[in-house]
C-alpha cells in the first residue's frame, strides 16, 4: 500500500540582500510563478508552494498542469524528499522513484561502468544489487566497449542513453516524473516507450507534470492544476484537461 498526505504544505525560499531594491522586487514578483513576501524575521521570501492539501492513493495517476512556475516542479521535489516543507505535513508512505533528473550523479571523467555504480547508489541501490543489474544496463544502453570509456567522450544521445538505463532499473511504489522522457534515436525511443510504460503500469501511484495534454490523458487518471503555487483544480483528468487546455 502505498499513499501521500499532504496537509497545508508551503515552501518558501529567501532572497537575501533584497532590501531597498523596490524595482528588483517588483521584477521579480512578475517573473516567478509564486508570491512576494516576508518570514517572521523580515526577510523577503517566494512562496512557491501555497497551502497544499490533497491525498493520493493507490492506483492514483496524477497529472500535474500549470504555466512554467506554477510550483509543479517544486512539488515534485517536494515528493521526492529533495525539499522539505517550510510549514505544514507531508507524508509518503512507499519507496518513491523520482525521474526528474536521470542525470543526476553522473561524473564525466568516469568510465560509463563506474557511473553505473555512482548513480544507482543515489537511487538506493546497493553495489550488490547494481551488480546483479550491470549487464542488463548495458545491454539496454547499447554502448557495447563503450561502457569502459569515460562519458565525457560520450555524445549526447550516448550520455542520456546511459542514464536512463540505470535510472529506469527501479520499480518504485511511487513514481515521480517531469514530461516523458524522449532519448536517443527513433529505434532507443521505441525501447525508452515500452520500459516506460512498463513502470507507470507496476507503480502504485504516479505523479507527472507535462504540458502535453495528449500525455496526461493517456497515462493519468486525475489532474492537478496548479497557479501560483495553489490548487486551483484537482479531480477527473478529462475534466480538469478539457478546462486548461481550452
Amino acid at each position: 500500500m502505498a499513499s501521500i498526505e499532504f496537509k497545508n504544505v508551503s515552501v518558501d525560499f529567501p532572497i537575501y540582500n533584497s532590501n531597498g531594491r523596490s524595482l528588483k522586487k517588483k521584477l521579480m514578483q512578475v517573473a516567478t510563478g509564486g508570491q512576494l513576501g516576508a518570514d517572521e524575521h523580515g526577510r523577503v521570501v517566494v512562496r512557491a508552494i501555497d497551502s497544499l492539501s490533497f491525498h493520493l492513493k493507490d492506483g492514483d495517476r496524477v497529472g500535474l498542469l500549470g504555466h512554467n512556475g506554477a510550483g509543479k516542479s517544486t512539488l515534485l521535489r517536494l515528493l521526492s524528499g529533495a525539499y522539505e516543507p517550510s510549514s505544514g505535513e507531508a507524508v509518503s508512505v512507499g519507496e518513491v522513484g523520482s525521474l526528474i533528473d536521470i542525470s543526476l550523479g553522473i561524473d564525466p571523467e568516469a568510465t560509463g561502468r563506474e557511473n553505473i555504480f555512482f548513480r544507482g547508489q543515489l537511487l538506493g541501490r546497493t553495489r550488490a544489487q547494481i551488480a546483479d543489474k550491470i549487464d542488463e544496463i548495458i545491454e539496454f544502453s547499447e554502448l557495447g566497449d563503450f561502457v569502459d570509456v569515460p562519458v565525457r567522450t560520450y555524445s549526447s544521445g550516448m550520455h542520456l542513453r546511459l542514464a536512463f538505463a540505470v535510472s529506469t532499473i527501479v520499480r518504485p511504489e511511487i513514481l515521480l516524473m517531469d514530461e516523458w522522457l524522449s532519448v536517443g534515436d527513433e529505434a532507443f525511443k521505441h525501447k525508452a516507450e515500452a520500459r516506460m510504460s512498463e513502470m507507470v503500469q507496476a507503480t502504485n501511484i504516479l505523479v507527472i507534470a507535462s504540458h502535453s495534454k495528449s500525455m496526461i490523458m493517456k497515462s493519468c487518471n486525475r489532474a492537478i492544476w496548479l497557479e501560483h503555487g495553489k490548487i486551483r483544480m484537482d479531480g477527473d483528468v478529462e475534466e480538469i484537461c478539457n478546462q486548461y487546455f481550452g
